[in-house]
């Protein structure tokens, strides 16, 4: 053993042994003594190889020893001294990289001890400094493993997660190609096949530039292709050189300088020994495919061949469940005369998309059809099936012509007798598109909504009895009918449940909700039912299936010669008769009969408020102008009450007035009274456009104008004996109550009189003309 007595001041105590100077300066450690008042640096020969400096060649001071560290370490290194000085602490230490003689790096740990006076400062540095590459680039290579382990953990439970969620075919798809799909998988590109009819087709690419790839979409499952290969062979590929893999592909080859990838995992998609497909992971940056990195893309491969295999079988499944609510529902709506019907029919996003909800549309003798929209319990193929043999029940019921109350009763006595003990809803109504009457019933379903022609929506009280099956079951079968009446340009719309309830809240703000969609919407049936499952199929999320009917009579606008309009006035709005009388001014002023606008507002506001007075509903305006013989103005009103007309006690009969008279030869009046038969009461005005009218009725002579609301039937003219009314009468004595009228007086009259009792003056009757003691 060298004697190394000498070396450095120190020796050690026995011959031949190695002193701590030199056992230090073996392990690449040596010491320092830094003398901060005089700003010099004392360092062991060792210390001075750590630091890269020879030892006769340093000047002592410290700049000159840490001039191998880069800007970055050496700011670093001072930043920890300064800070360990002006804290007041006793020691630091720090790891800092400095660069050898052959460029290399090396990894330096210094600890020192501050020594202070008595008055705390510091006077003086004393320490070690050491090589410690050899440690730190273990600990890095332990961190490393560390990070790629979290990082395979992170990609696994990221992609089970993703996948776990996803149901169909495409959800897999759309998670592997979504925002975060590749990330997940840790590749720059991807492409997904499944086996189909003996041939491979791609289902989906992802990544930059795979586009070139889609001539290759579809192809036989053969050899010449390597995702191919994979997924005949069930063995992956892995190759860290993808430009040179291609090249032995022909069919490959023209497409590789197109992509920008230099490795790719060629990986078979089996589940329960079966192969479902092939999946082709790229990566842009190289790639070794160490045996971790491969477990990993085999793992991952795994995932996605359960959940595609889950979701296979899902849409097979669906694809046979709403194939058989295809053919339940109807095929095609038949046309219908003097409307439009627009349906849609949206199954539930979740589940097997299929359910109970239906709709149909009856053609019935004489003009007429049926619309119905109902809703059999669950959402599955047995509710489908139970909802298509309801269906076709209920169809038959109606076109056998009976009434709706009846053909809601025979289907629950159906529902009832079928092998199950699910129950549906459904509301149903007969219309009429001529007359606009719609007759409907409920059977624990919602109501319909009716939009007007000014845009505002009304629900109707449409009176409801049990759903179908439980009616009969506890033997209730009643379904009482609700008159409904559809003005031209009015539309009907029916809905399920599934369009208007929102999970958490109540189905009444669903309703409201429906109600104002509606109103916003586009007049046209077709426009309306689209704007409407836009809007709730993509608010609620359709956790439910839905079905939407809806049904619009057509316009009446009536031609330019004989332009005709129609106004809606509810019986609760205290702005109707104001709103109505303004359409009817504003519609002469467009007509070009600004004269008669004083007139005809006047009649607007006395029969509407009789109408809106007397009975339990709204009211139809309809101002329109007959052309012939003599050009006039028609004024009509008709209430929309379900209350048949009462007859008149006198003698016992239910009459029609009808009046005509010319004041100066400048009006006539024309009086219409009630439709007899429950179909509403409806009074009517015709006005002169020029001086000297259209004469009088036959037989009826020139009598005052009168206005009012009488009995049924049709009054000729001539041959009938009684007047029935309650309206106005207008006379020229006494005060004025009308503008531009100063000598004219409005007496309000109630009564029956004898047709031959008119004269010049009014109805001549004893007493007062408001007598409504009259006929009593």
């Amino acid at each position: 053993m060298t004697d190394n007595r000498e070396h450095d001041g120190q020796s050690g105590p026995r011959g031949g042994e190695i002193g701590p100077t030199e056992r230090l300066a073996m392990n690449r450690t040596g010491s320092f003594d830094w003398d901060l008042d005089a700003g010099s640096i004392d360092v062991d020969t060792a210390g001075l190889l750590v630091f890269g400096q020879e030892p006769g060649g340093f000047d002592g001071r410290p700049g000159t020893l840490v001039h191998r560290l880069d800007q970055q370490e050496r700011a670093r290194l001072e930043g920890v001294v300064r800070e360990a000085l002006k804290s007041g602490r006793s020691s630091y230490a720090a790891h800092f990289r400095l660069e050898r003689d052959d460029a290399s790096e090396q990894w330096t740990h210094v600890q020192a001890r501050i020594l202070r006076g008595g008055d705390g400062r510091a006077h003086r540095i004393v320490g070690i400094v050491r090589d410690a590459t050899s440690e730190v680039t273990h600990s890095e290579f332990v961190m490393e493993l560390e990070r790629r382990r979290r990082r395979q953990t992170d990609m696994v439970e990221r992609s089970t997660h993703a996948m776990s969620r996803a149901v169909t075919v495409d959800d897999v798809t759309a998670a592997l190609t979504g925002p975060g799909g590749l990330a997940r998988l840790g590749a720059d590109g991807l492409a997904l096949g499944l086996v189909e009819n003996g041939s491979l087709n791609i289902i989906a690419l992802s990544g930059d530039s795979l586009e070139v790839l889609d001539d290759l979409r579809l192809r036989r499952l053969e050899s010449g292709l390597p995702l191919h290969e994979a997924v005949l062979s069930g063995r992956p590929l892995f190759t860290s050189a993808f430009q040179e893999l291609v090249k032995g592909y022909p069919q490959l080859a023209p497409y590789a300088g197109r992509l920008p990838f230099r490795a790719a995992a060629y990986l078979p998609l089996v589940a329960q020994a079966r192969t479902l497909g092939g999946m082709v992971l790229f990566y842009r940056r190289p790639t070794a495919f160490s045996a971790d990195e491969r477990n990993l893309a085999l793992g991952l491969a795994a995932i996605v061949a359960q959940s595609l295999q889950r979701a296979i079988l899902f849409d097979e499944e669906r694809e046979l469940a709403t194939d058989l609510q295809a053919t339940m529902l109807p095929r095609r709506i038949p046309a219908i005369e003097g409307g439009e019907i627009a349906v849609r029919y949206h199954s539930a996003w979740s589940g097997r998309q299929v359910g109970g909800d239906w709709y149909d549309v009856v053609p019935l003798p004489k003009g007429r059809v049926g619309i119905v929209v109902g809703d059999v319990e669950g959402h599955d193929t047995h509710a489908a099936a139970i909802m298509g043999q309801l269906r076709i029940a209920l169809r038959a019921y109606a076109g056998e012509g009976h009434a709706p109350s009846t053909v809601l009763a025979r289907a629950s006595r159906f529902l009832a007798e079928l092998d199950t003990e699910r129950f549906a809803t459904c509301t149903y109504a007969e219309v009429d598109l001529a007359t606009g009457t719609a007759r409907a019933v409920r059977a624990g379903h919602l109501g319909p909504l009716i939009r007007h022609t000014d845009g505002r929506v009304g629900v109707p009280k449409v009176r409801g009895g049990l759903p179908l099956g439980v009616a009969s079951v506890f033997g209730d079968e009643e379904y009482p009918e609700t008159r409904l009446d559809l003005v031209p340009g009015e539309t009907l719309v029916m809905c399920t449940d599934g369009l208007v309830e929102e999970p958490g809240t109540d189905i009444g703000q669903g309703m409201d909700a429906l109600a104002e969609a509606v109103a916003a919407g586009p007049p046209g049936a077709e426009a309306l039912a689209d704007h409407l499952s836009r809007r709730f199929w993509e608010r609620w999320g359709a956790g439910d299936d839905v079905a939407l009917l809806v049904l619009r009579r057509s316009p009446d606008p009536g031609t330019s010669r004989a332009p005709r309009i129609h106004q809606y006035i509810h019986q609760a709005d205290p702005q109707g008769l104001s709103e109505a009388r303004s359409v009817v001014r504003r519609a002469l002023r467009d007509w070009g009969m600004r004269e008669w606008a004083d007139d005809a507002e006047l009649l607007t506001g006395e029969l509407l408020g009789n109408v809106l007075l007397h009975t339990e509903g709204g009211a139809v305006l309809t101002l329109e102008v007959l052309p012939e013989p003599v050009r006039r103005v028609r004024l009509a009103v008709q209430d929309r009450s379900s209350a048949w007309p009462r007859r008149c006690r006198c003698r016992g009969r239910v009459g029609r007035a009808c009046s005509r008279c010319g004041r100066d030869g400048v009006e006539v009046a024309h009086l219409e009274g009630l439709h007899a038969g429950g179909g509403g009461e409806r009074a009517a005005r015709e006005r002169g456009v020029g001086a000297g009218g259209a004469g009088a009725a036959a037989g009826c002579g020139r009598l005052p104008w009168w206005a009012g609301r009488g009995g049924g039937g049709v009054f000729p003219g001539s041959g009938a004996s009684r007047v029935c009314g309650v309206g106005v009468r207008r006379e020229r004595h006494g005060s004025s109550c009308l503008p531009g009228w100063p000598s004219v007086r409005c007496v309000v009259f109630h009564g029956c009189c004898d047709r031959t009792a008119y004269g010049a003056n009014g109805p001549g009757i004893t007493g007062s003309a408001g007598d409504r003691s009259i006929c009593r």
